[in-house]
């Protein structure tokens, strides 16, 4: 691990912040706090932060909002903290962009993973001249770039996806022509200490499938009844 790797810690309880700031920094990261919105992007202003863990429930303006209005291609990644259990909160942070969620009281030590794991999928390793590699992976005219995070149709538009398609897309592309349960993408797209909600998983499909559809194209994207779903494109890559 990278021992200059900078979080942020965004939550109004002092307490917490304290103490989850100083169990992260024996672990060898550089960790900040931030009280509220204001204090948060002053932060983010001022510091290069590879993730934000942000609290939902806070005064004033509350971690949706913020999230909401966050960068989610170039800004840093983001999970969220809560005491809010039901289902539908988690998948709507989930859909506007967050990394990955992880309920209040949090085991210091399954933060730590949840952490670990998002960096991972964050990581793109660079080539010998300190460049990043563009290899595309290519489907029926389509282009994915997984190290720009970017998908053009057949005549080079760009399409826009949410952080969350753009992973799931991704963990189809990777394995085409293989049925992969709802249980498997999440673990693909969000890693395995995800927590597994069956209808998040649905709601993107739906929303990725609607951007892949063209009226003069195969279905790129099939449910497998009672299964799961099948990327039935032909992938390569260059």
């Amino acid at each position: 691990m990278d021992l200059e790797t900078r979080l942020l810690i965004v939550d109004d309880d002092p307490g917490i912040r304290e103490l989850t700031a100083a169990f992260l920094a024996q672990h060898g990261y550089v960790v900040d706090t931030a009280e509220d919105a204001t204090t948060m992007r002053a932060a983010i202003a001022a510091n290069s932060y590879a993730l934000v863990v942000l609290d939902l429930m806070m005064p004033g303006e509350d971690g949706l909002s913020i999230l909401r209005t966050m960068d989610r291609q170039a800004g840093p990644a983001v999970i969220l903290h809560s005491v809010l259990s039901e289902d539908i909160d988690r998948i709507v942070g989930l859909e506007m962009g967050a990394d990955d969620y992880i309920a209040k009281p949090a085991n210091p030590r399954e933060l730590l993973a949840r952490i670990r794991s998002v960096l991972r999928r964050a990581v793109t390793a660079p080539t010998a001249t300190g460049t990043l590699e563009r290899s595309y992976l290519r489907f029926a005219g389509w282009r994915l770039d997984p190290v720009g995070r970017q998908l053009y149709d057949p005549e080079g538009v760009l399409i826009n996806l949410s952080d969350g398609e753009f992973r799931l897309l991704l963990a189809l592309v990777e394995r085409p022509r293989r049925v992969l349960t709802r249980d498997a993408l999440l673990d693909y797209s969000r890693g395995a200490h995800a927590e597994h909600f069956d209808r998040a998983i649905d709601v993107q499909m739906s929303r990725l499938r609607k951007k892949l559809a063209r009226s003069d194209a195969d279905e790129l994207i099939r449910t497998i009844r009672n299964e799961g779903y099948m990327f039935i494109a032909e992938v390569t890559t260059k």
